[in-house]
């Protein structure tokens, strides 16, 4: 019988290079399932719906709200993001991991009500590390650079909450934390306990 795939939820500071593990664990591994938010915002340049998101409109998405179709959702500068429950049921039910990259908040929704996924939390090697990858981007004014550093400060107290810490020295290291972290999490009795009483 299959068992039931893993839900890998990871987040982290803003310039923890959670974004660029992410990439990295998906080459390694392509079995892996990306969740993909949907969002009510207008598609940018070079986006893809069903590829970078979902894109519905707003009664859709508040439609949605109402029938609890959202993993967990928020509001945005005024638009909705969300991650829509039943591609990720589907997936999971199937026997696939799906990885979900995602803000804290939203990590902390689905931790509330779904108590069987794996949360990861992603830091820098140090707050000093973190301010030089936010410079290092050249995207972001000085005012927002400090923002930024601010926010990742109280960002970063929330690890506690998480199951997992992965600090990120190196990107390949880094992947590599994660990959056994998803193979302990597979050996974990509660997890297999109606595979192994199947077959013994």
């Amino acid at each position: 019988m299959s068992s039931k795939g893993l839900l890998i939820v990871v987040s982290g500071p803003s310039g923890a290079g959670k974004g660029t593990i992410c990439k990295e664990l998906l080459n390694q591994n392509p079995q892996i399932k990306v969740s993909i938010s949907a969002t009510t915002r207008q598609p940018r340049n070079g986006e893809i719906k069903g590829i970078n998101y979902f894109f519905i409109d707003k009664n859709k998405f508040e439609l949605m709200i109402k029938n609890d179709d959202f993993l967990e959702y928020a509001t945005v500068y005024d638009n909705y993001y969300g991650t829509p429950k039943e591609y990720v049921m589907k997936n999971l039910e199937d026997g696939n991991d799906v990885l979900l990259e995602i803000d804290i908040v939203g990590a902390l929704q689905i931790k509330d009500r779904f108590k069987d996924a794996v949360f990861i939390f992603i830091l820098p090697p140090s707050l000093e590390e973190l301010k030089n990858r936010i410079v290092g981007r050249g995207t972001e004014s000085l005012a927002d650079i400090e923002k930024r550093h601010g926010s990742a400060i109280s960002e970063i107290e929330q690890f506690i909450k998480y199951d997992y810490a992965v600090i990120n020295e190196d990107v390949l290291k880094a992947v590599g934390d994660i990959e056994a972290i998803i193979r302990a999490e597979k050996c974990r009795v509660l997890r297999r306990t109606e595979e192994i009483q199947s077959k013994f």
